[in-house]
């Protein structure tokens, strides 16, 4: 994988990095990165905020800019919210809604099979985050005291959750459906409201 496309997932996945950051993760120098960066930069990949240190220079971190998105998985988001706008205007808002649950219930059947051989609260996550990975959503599983997160850094449905917010109902009832009987499932970060990525917080029951 090229140096570029691996900074811009550790960004993706990661959030603000610094180029020392950046460096320890791809076992190269500073001053590499620092090149990588403002080629990155030139193109509108990335942008930069200094921030305030305790004492010296300004620290400073990189982030990505929306043109990354085309880096990722998109299902076609143009066509996404044609289809959704032809649903709406062919059946109606009752239409959408019986698409939406249809998904939902199609969803259900192969993670609850996919999951049927896994036990315990991170079992199952792990689980899940594998096969949401498989769809594109760069899922990871972080355990933090005694709960845990479940982290999707993409979404490849943006536009249709944008254009619908009723397909983020979807994901968020499927979760707590699916885990239900072993823990208590948020949203607490959200990326259709202008968060990086949707992060959902596991309470074991």
């Amino acid at each position: 994988m090229k140096t570029h496309q691996r900074i811009i997932e550790l960004l993706k996945t990661q959030g603000p990095l610094t180029a020392k950051a950046l460096a320890q993760e791809l076992s190269v120098t500073t001053m590499g990165v620092r090149q990588h960066m403002l080629a990155l930069e030139e193109s509108g990949d990335v942008v930069f905020q200094d921030e305030k240190a305790p004492r010296g220079r300004p620290t400073r971190f990189w982030t990505l800019t929306q043109k990354t998105n085309s880096h990722f998985a998109d299902r076609h988001e143009e066509l996404t919210v044609q289809l959704i706008d032809s649903v709406i205007a062919v059946f109606g808002d009752d239409g959408l809604e019986k698409l939406i649950t249809n998904r939902e219930e199609s969803s259900m059947r192969s993670y609850r099979l996919a999951l049927a051989d896994r036990f315990g609260v991170q079992e199952k996550l792990e689980k899940l985050a594998e096969i949401r990975c498989d769809e594109g959503y760069m899922a990871t599983v972080e355990q933090e005291g005694d709960f845990f997160w479940l982290l999707e850094n993409h979404c490849p449905i943006c536009a249709a959750a944008t254009k619908c917010i009723n397909f983020c109902r979807s994901e968020l009832q499927l979760f707590q459906s699916l885990l239900r009987d072993v823990a208590v499932i948020s949203r607490e970060e959200h990326i259709i409201e202008g968060a990086r990525r949707c992060a959902y917080k596991v309470i074991p029951l």
